[in-house]
């Protein structure tokens, strides 16, 4: 179809043949073949060229409109491969939110204006169904040893180690402690999260290890009421440390021994979909925050 509006607009098979770089012989075929298509004549051959039949006429006003969808497409398409255009789904979770993920967002909007950003947030089990669906590109994870992100349908990138702190309030005995081995902590009171939150397990291990059970007083929704706890002297808590990027006054954080608890952070995508451009960008960006964030 759009070698015979290409016919029309040059008056004849030779001139479009010319234009082309095609010879006279197969532009002839291929209209031949259209006509045999569409079971009836669209060229009126003359001495002077061709002139459209009513239905040649019909096909051409349709070529036209899909050559110019088509260069539209070409040209979508270069935006796209430009970083010009396109979008981005992310998924991630709370505290790479608060932490990691602003950092790409800021860069990613500097870089590439014209990419269209959407960002859903989940604990890991939804943040892998939101991958499986492709509602989301990308996905930034997280595990511990005990718990390993083993999916096969997955890639995975290892952006950085996060390790687990102690947080106290400024007035506590150990406020002034750069390091405190968690074993000296059994007869103090804590305040862990809520709802079997992972952060409240490593709480569970890490106290089992060192040979106590914690006095659990107060079972926090978040890790910003965690730190409101903490502050007013309630008890102490375990956290990430990209947990505590937005410190809350009246906290001090301290470096647990002999080796806390640290939980891996990871960029996720689905290993059958191949990466777009905007995606290989911001796996570009991920890494270089995560070595801005671990240095």
């Amino acid at each position: 179809m759009l070698l015979l509006a290409e016919v029309a607009g040059h008056g004849s098979l030779t001139a479009a043949a010319q234009a082309l770089a095609f010879t006279p012989s197969a532009v002839s075929q291929q209209i031949a073949k259209l006509e045999s298509e569409v079971g009836q004549p669209l060229l009126e051959r003359h001495a002077r060229g061709v002139q459209l039949t009513q239905a040649g006429e019909a096909l051409v006003r349709h070529a036209r409109h899909m050559g110019r969808q088509l260069g539209a497409a070409r040209a979508e398409l270069d935006e796209i491969a430009g970083l010009r255009s396109g979008e981005l789904r992310i998924g991630s979770f709370p505290t790479a939110g608060s932490s990691l993920l602003p950092l790409v967002v800021h860069r990613l909007g500097q870089a590439h204006p014209g990419i269209g950003l959407t960002v859903r947030s989940a604990l890991l089990d939804g943040l892998i169904a939101m991958l499986e669906s492709r509602e989301v590109q990308l996905a930034l994870l997280w595990d511990y040893d005990w718990r390993r992100v083993d999916h096969p349908a997955l890639t995975l990138t290892h952006l950085l180690d996060d390790p687990t702190a102690l947080i106290v309030s400024e007035e506590h005995p150990l406020a002034d402690r750069a390091s405190v081995d968690i074993a000296e902590l059994a007869g103090e009171s804590w305040i862990t999260r809520a709802d079997a939150h992972p952060v409240a397990d490593v709480l569970a291990r890490s106290c089992h290890a060192a040979g106590f059970r914690p006095s659990i007083a107060f079972h926090a929704h978040d890790y910003q009421e965690a730190q409101a706890m903490v502050s007013i002297g309630l008890g102490i808590a375990l956290a990430p440390r990209l947990a505590l990027t937005n410190l809350r006054s009246g906290i001090r954080v301290i470096t647990l021994e002999p080796e806390a608890p640290t939980r891996r952070i990871l960029l996720a995508r689905l290993t059958e979909r191949r990466p777009t451009p905007a995606e290989i960008a911001a796996h570009g960006l991920f890494r270089a925050a995560s070595t801005q964030l671990a240095a």
